[in-house]
């Protein structure tokens, strides 16, 4: 076996009345941005619980994820991102939303094309929270 070290520092809340801490989890000032799918957090009530904790930061909205990420959706993303300087991420939905939001946060500061971290095993040396 090779030696190695890994960090992970992702941090997942889950449970009853997680939402209304997520004011006390983003750090004061943040601008977020808010990633999720299709729509199913606005029929589930959940948008309305995150959009009221959230009531006191700059948001901007990310939705139409798709089941499977397209690349080109989430390059989209990272493009928000850069221009309006954001400086967090918040996925809200599932796995789909997750994972997008992990590779936008790894590919706003990637040197070089972003592709090249799923394609090539490019190495990430930071994302945004």
């Amino acid at each position: 076996m090779n030696n190695f070290e890994f960090s992970n520092p992702v941090k997942v809340v889950f449970g009853k009345g997680s939402i209304a801490r997520l004011s006390a989890l983003i750090p004061e000032g943040s601008k977020v941005l808010m990633v999720y799918g299709g729509g199913s957090i606005k029929k589930n009530g959940i948008y309305d619980q995150v959009t009221k904790a959230l009531k006191d930061f700059e948001v901007t909205e990310f939705p139409g994820i798709e089941a499977n990420p397209h690349y080109e959706t989430c390059m989209k993303a990272v493009e928000i991102v850069k221009e309006k300087k954001i400086d967090f991420l918040l996925a809200v939905g599932g796995g789909s939303v997750i994972d997008a939001t992990k590779f936008i946060a790894v590919s706003v500061g990637f040197e070089g094309d972003p592709w090249d971290i799923l394609s090539k095993g490019g190495q990430v040396k930071n994302a945004l929270p």
